[in-house]
């Protein structure tokens, strides 16, 4: 039966000793050899990794043994580095994905390793690698070590590697924080702004928080990702349920990319669910064609509540290069305007211009933009003139 330490009664993960004799100094001007660093040395597989369960969050330390690598029969001080991995093929590929440890021991007999660290390294490894994905029980991990000479201002004098040693099951845990919204997403990919460069920001739905929505145009065949912050990558994969109500054609693509198999003008409506336990948000993404309209007293719209009229849409550009086109001002007023995503209210996804870029709702206006928000996010209307929208860089201007 597998026994969990959790070392009440020890300060740490305690492995066994490896005891090194020493020669005597068989010459008595020793100097440095370097030329075994390729032939490494020496990490021990501990006797309690086998049938055990190291428990990380309940020890002090990892203690490790080792040989003392060969630099010629003398006695160096030396600094082991710790580098932990869960990819079992860091075994056989020093490449492989692992991390180092920032602190370093000294004593080859019994190399003390912060067991929190040691945790935190197998949580990241973990986290990245499995996303959205609770860290399990147990795990086993891979350890290797670095060793230089210390006490020298080359910090890579006398590298030299280790063997890399299995722990077959290892408990490390971590308590993830409550999960919660942003006020924004991000959109990345090909068109959109500079491709694969510019992170995109799109604003929640006014009144529906964990709702975002945003205006792209895809070129067919184009991929995009999106993602909480920048340069958090995220994909198809990271989605729980994908309807598309445009046609577009949304596929699964390289690299877990969300590709379009359609070109065309697309809005993006994500919603997010926090999961049961709070830690995690589930996320669906419907597309819809992109809808643009004119509202209220500025195309003498009376009706109350103002709804989305035909005769007040937008035309699109024939691609991200043009500009959106409004029917012409009806009245002399103040504009509003709002994007329709699906059965959404018209109030929940409106906009105005603010120093010439697109600006979204983000208060209940009771009556005005300059009643609300200031008169510098008021446009006032002239008949006659028209509304021009560049979606892709979120400007407007009104002429």
């Amino acid at each position: 039966m597998k026994k969990i330490f959790k070392f009440m009664l020890l300060p740490a993960l305690v492995l066994p000793l490896l005891f090194t004799s020493c020669d005597e100094d068989r010459d008595s001007n020793p100097s440095l050899d370097l030329s075994h660093l390729a032939e490494g040395f020496v990490l021990n597989i501990p006797a309690l990794a086998e049938n055990n369960t190291y428990d990380l969050n309940s020890a002090k330390n990892l203690v490790l043994t080792c040989s003392q690598p060969n630099y010629g029969n003398v006695p160096y001080a030396v600094k082991y580095y710790a580098q932990v991995s869960i990819d079992p093929t860091f075994v056989s590929d020093p490449a492989a994905t692992h991390v180092e440890l920032a602190t370093y021991a000294d004593n080859a007999s019994s190399l003390e390793f912060n067991a929190s660290e040691v945790n935190d390294a197998v949580v990241s490894l973990f986290q990245a690698a499995n996303p959205d994905t609770s860290v399990p029980e147990e795990m086993p991990i891979y350890i290797r070590l670095r060793a230089v000479i210390g006490g020298t201002l080359n910090q890579t004098l006398g590298e030299t590697y280790s063997n890399v040693i299995t722990l077959p099951s290892v408990k490390a845990s971590y308590e993830a924080p409550d999960a919660k919204f942003t006020d924004n997403l991000f959109l990345i990919g090909d068109g959109i702004q500079t491709s694969w460069e510019s992170w995109k920001a799109i604003p929640q739905v006014y009144g529906l928080t964990g709702n975002y929505y945003g205006v792209i145009y895809m070129q067919a065949g184009g991929e995009f990702e999106w993602g909480t912050e920048n340069n958090d990558y995220r994909g198809y994969n990271r989605l729980k349920e994908i309807n598309d109500e445009a046609g577009a054609g949304i596929t699964e693509g390289d690299e877990h990319k969300i590709k379009v198999a359609n070109a065309g003008w697309y809005t993006l409506y994500f919603k997010g669910k926090i999961t049961e336990d709070k830690k995690n948000i589930d996320w669906a993404l419907t597309i819809y064609p992109t809808q643009v309209y004119l509202l209220g007293a500025c195309m003498n719209q009376t009706c109350d509540p103002w709804v989305f009229d035909e005769a007040y849409a937008l035309k699109a550009p024939a691609d991200k290069n043009g500009k959106w086109e409004s029917p012409a001002f009806l009245a002399s007023a103040e504009l509003r305007a709002a994007v329709k995503v699906g059965t959404l209210d018209w109030y929940t996804t409106e906009f105005t211009i603010y120093k010439g870029n697109v600006f979204w709702r983000r208060y209940n206006i009771v009556n005005s933009w300059a009643e609300t928000e200031g008169e510098a996010y008021s446009v006032t209307t002239t008949v006659g003139q028209k509304l021009y929208i560049d979606f892709d860089n979120n400007t407007a201007e009104v002429k």
